[in-house]
């Protein structure tokens, strides 16, 4: 088996190592490991409801000690919550006000299940252009949307 040859360049290999501590220094960056804790927080809520409130409040805690771009994940994130929580709780008493006004029950019901439907959906897509912008060591680029924080949404391959 041959050895490769060294005939790489002095100016190549310090691009090279100048790319890998770039990128070591991009993943070793101050709140991103809980940037990343907050996105499975959030997921899990998904099953355990209990594990958004444990989120937010870690986001809330380390939002100021992060570095400026895994603070707008962080900022995101909170952003994520109240908007969640404040949408639920409209939706309550919407929901509440169909059932007081005397509509068959399988009208509240129904429109219910879509409302949760559409919430479920939301907040999963939020995390994964989260997620997927914080593992390539990018900042969301609109962490107060009200909708994917900037990013474009599709369906199709590129």
């Amino acid at each position: 088996m041959a050895n490769a040859p060294s005939s790489m360049s002095s100016a190549s290999q310090s691009e090279a190592t100048s790319t890998t501590g770039t990128l070591n220094s991009l993943k070793t960056s101050r709140g991103r490991g809980t940037a990343i804790v907050v996105y499975m927080l959030f997921l899990g809520s998904v099953l355990a409801v209990v594990t958004a409130p444990i989120g937010v409040l870690i986001a809330h805690m380390k939002r100021n000690d992060a570095e400026e771009w895994v603070a707008s994940h962080l900022q995101f994130q909170i952003r994520t919550f109240w908007l969640g929580l404040l949408g639920g709780v409209l939706f309550t008493a919407i929901w509440h006000l169909l059932g007081w006004i005397g509509l068959p029950a399988v009208a509240p019901w129904a429109l219910g299940y879509l409302y949760f439907t559409a919430c479920l959906i939301w907040m999963v897509g939020r995390c994964g252009v989260g997620i997927t912008r914080l593992t390539n060591n990018r900042p969301v680029a609109n962490p107060l949307s009200l909708a994917f924080g900037g990013a474009r949404v599709t369906l199709a391959d590129r």
